[in-house]
């Protein structure tokens, strides 16, 4: 499982950084870490934070985050009933 959010960073790390190829690696990790609100040393940042922001980079100030489209419901009432075992799922 390690290799696969490796393999994620990465993915996801070259088209980035290959927009900004005047910036070293740790240049550009910081730049990320501005970017997301990271304030702590660069030696604490995440990888979930690098993931996250990569992938939220370009996005749509309202868009969904990835992961919690399945989840969503516009109606907060359906969104109750839901939880709360009234209206069932289809699956």
């Amino acid at each position: 499982m390690k290799y696969h959010r490796l393999n994620e960073l990465l993915d996801l790390l070259r088209p980035a950084w290959q927009q900004e190829p005047d910036l070293n690696l740790l240049q550009f990790l910081q730049k990320l870490a501005q970017e997301s609100g990271f304030s702590g040393p660069l030696s604490e940042l995440t990888d979930d934070i690098l993931i996250y922001h990569l992938k939220m980079r370009d996005a749509d100030k309202y868009a969904e985050i990835p992961g919690r489209q399945k989840d969503y419901e516009a109606d907060f009432k359906t969104a109750l009933l839901r939880a709360r075992g009234v209206i069932k799922d289809d699956n």
